[in-house]
C-alpha cells in the first residue's frame, strides 16, 4: 500500500516540477485549455497571485486577480489541474504578506506591487 501512495506522490511531483516557482505578488500568465463541445483552445489569464493555499501538497491552489474593464476578476486554479497547460512568471513582486487581499480595495496606482530586485 505504501508503494502505491509513493508512486502517486512521485507522479504529482513530476507534474509540479514542470511549473516555475512563483510566490504571492508575482504577475503570472496561466495558459488554460478551454473545451466547448468538440473544440479546444488555449486561453491566457494574466494577473497577480494574491494567495497560495496548502503549498507543496496535492491540494494546492493559487488565486490570480486581474482588473478587466474596471471590474476585478479572480480565478482559483488547482496546481495539479490537467486544464493548466503552462504557467509563465512575467514579473516578480515584492510583498510582505502571504495573502494580499488588501489589493481588492485599492484602485489605480495604489494597487501596484513593487518589483523584486534579482541579485
Amino acid at each position: 500500500m505504501n508503494e502505491l501512495v509513493r508512486d502517486v506522490e512521485n507522479e504529482y511531483k513530476s507534474i509540479r516540477q514542470k511549473y516555475p516557482n512563483f510566490n504571492t505578488g508575482d504577475t503570472v500568465i496561466v495558459h488554460m485549455k478551454i473545451v466547448r463541445g468538440k473544440k479546444e483552445k488555449i486561453q491566457k489569464f494574466q494577473g497577480i497571485v494574491i494567495q497560495r493555499r496548502h503549498p507543496n501538497t496535492n491540494g494546492e491552489t493559487f488565486t490570480v486577480r486581474k482588473i478587466s474593464n474596471g471590474v476585478g476578476v479572480e480565478m482559483i486554479f488547482p496546481i495539479l489541474s490537467p486544464l493548466i497547460q503552462q504557467i509563465e512568471v512575467k514579473q516578480q513582486g515584492k510583498v510582505r504578506r502571504a495573502r494580499i487581499f488588501y489589493l481588492r480595495n485599492l484602485r489605480g496606482k495604489a494597487a501596484k506591487v513593487k518589483n523584486r530586485l534579482m541579485i
